[in-house]
């Protein structure tokens, strides 16, 4: 199917609000790429302090080195070089862009199936390229048809940066001296089986115990989205069988790094945002640490006990990411495996979280759980989504339920509502489907079922009421 006319609404569905993704063949092909590259060149080529190349990856999925290569003959068309670095995770891709300060495009859909591609881009020095700095300008010229660039087309070459990522991310963590480890590690197929055997491999104390390396976008094991934990369990098992000390698991494009104990069981983000918070305050007293109001409240109690500021932020990583570059932060981490480093250009990487957990866990003797008992202080609900046709009158609905339970509430992301207790609950929408998120947290699983039960019923009966409604 031909992309060749475009309406503002279909490209709407493409180019979202922090990055461009959509399904090969019906929403994105190689023509429309191509004038995406163009558009985003023109961006930073005439902006102050204009580029003059463009860095390029792509992870392993099946439609992702044609559409790269589209994209860079949209790119040298407005006269700019192209270099590719050709398979990359994303937090590689955005290493090419500090190390050689220049904009870039990663050709991925993350954790999407494999019928989905998409292109997370930035600016030099891995600066975010969203919604309101400069996807809508790309939007509008895409949809009103890219000008020509009247002058010479630019030039392709290649650059192998892997072995220079791996030594960059080894150089922010002292690994040395580290107790001998075994690191189970789950790539899902995805480009983590690219990048852990440069990143891990070159540590003589460890050893890496690898589960679905192979490079294969078909996804053949399980979705590479270990945030939902039916694409855990194969780690879980392995941990155990292979006596492994620690399991990581890694989502498609590897920019997210998500934790197993020696036991199997999951450790919470939360719980190693906290304990990436520690070990960095203890490396710069008073820093400051964000943290998006769906993580743990031990994030921002521990941060304070430990001398540092504690910076609440939207979910997104657009918002986190603004405040970094705002702040100065040092850290940030998110409830969904998302970790932002200052001394890696304010962007995320899973993989430089990863060498944290690992130069902690190998730093002492106890075996991980006991370690991250420490970082985790209340039970949390993990996120459940509703399907409602009218979000706010069930939110009204939640709200009336509590009455005078209710100790404050805060409307920066949705709704925070503090009981007072120790117990406190978010409701917030979806940007993109008719869903209500609810995250909970209380000091006992009995007090989250608890709440998440009361939420739910006012939920339930709300929707239904208004969908019989004629």
């Amino acid at each position: 199917m031909s992309l060749s006319v475009r309406s503002a609404e279909s490209v709407a569905r493409v180019i979202k609000a922090y990055d461009v993704r959509g399904l090969v063949g019906e929403e994105i092909d190689e023509a429309f790429v191509s004038e995406v590259g163009g558009a985003f060149a023109r961006l930073v080529r005439d902006e102050a302090h204009g580029a003059d190349r463009v860095v390029i990856g792509h992870d392993m999925r099946e439609s992702s080195p044609a559409l790269a290569a589209a994209f860079a003959a949209g790119v040298t068309a407005q006269g700019l070089d192209v270099i590719r670095i050709g398979l990359a995770s994303t937090d590689q891709l955005y290493f090419a862009s500090g190390h050689l300060d220049c904009p870039g495009a990663m050709f991925t859909a993350s954790h999407n199936p494999a019928a989905y591609n998409g292109i997370k881009l930035c600016r030099a020095g891995a600066k975010p390229v969203g919604q309101d700095t400069g996807l809508s300008t790309i939007r509008e010229e895409v949809v009103a048809g890219v000008p020509e660039f009247d002058g010479p087309a630019g030039t392709l070459s290649d650059q192998d940066v892997l072995a220079d990522y791996g030594q960059f991310l080894r150089s922010l963590v002292d690994v040395t001296d580290l107790r001998p480890l075994r690191v189970a590690v789950d790539a899902g197929n995805g480009m983590a089986g690219h990048t852990a055997p440069a990143v891990l491999g070159a540590i003589p104390s460890l050893t890496v115990l690898p589960l679905f390396f192979e490079l294969d976008g078909s996804f053949p094991n399980h979705e590479a989205n270990p945030l939902d934990p039916a694409n855990l369990v194969d780690l879980q098992k392995f941990v155990v069988e292979t006596g492994a000390d620690i399991g990581l698991a890694f989502d498609g494009d590897a920019d997210r790094c998500f934790v197993v104990d020696e036991r199997g069981l999951p450790v919470s983000p939360s719980a190693v945002t906290a304990l990436v918070a520690a070990r960095e305050l203890h490396r710069e007293i008073g820093a400051s640490i964000i943290h998006n109001l769906i993580t743990s409240r031990a994030v921002p109690e521990l941060v304070i006990e430990r001398g540092g500021t504690a910076i609440r932020s939207r979910v997104g990583h657009s918002y986190i990411k603004g405040l970094m570059a705002e702040t100065g932060a040092i850290f940030g981490g998110e409830h969904s495996a998302h970790y932002y480093f200052r001394d890696f250009w304010g962007a995320d990487s899973g993989m430089l979280a990863a060498l944290y957990v690992l130069a902690e866990l190998g730093g002492q003797d106890r075996p991980l759980s006991e370690l991250t008992a420490d970082y985790q202080r209340y039970e949390p609900s993990g996120e459940i989504n509703y399907t409602v046709a009218d979000a706010p009158a069930c939110v009204e609905a939640v709200l009336k339920s509590f009455g005078t339970r209710i100790h404050s509430i805060d409307h920066l992301d949705g709704v925070t509502v503090d009981l007072g207790d120790g117990s406190w609950f978010n409701l917030r929408t979806s940007n993109t489907e008719p869903l209500l998120r609810l995250n909970v947290e209380a000091r006992t699983v009995d007090e989250v079922n608890a709440l998440v039960e009361q939420v739910a019923a006012e939920i339930v009966e709300t929707n239904a009421r208004r969908q019989a409604v004629p």
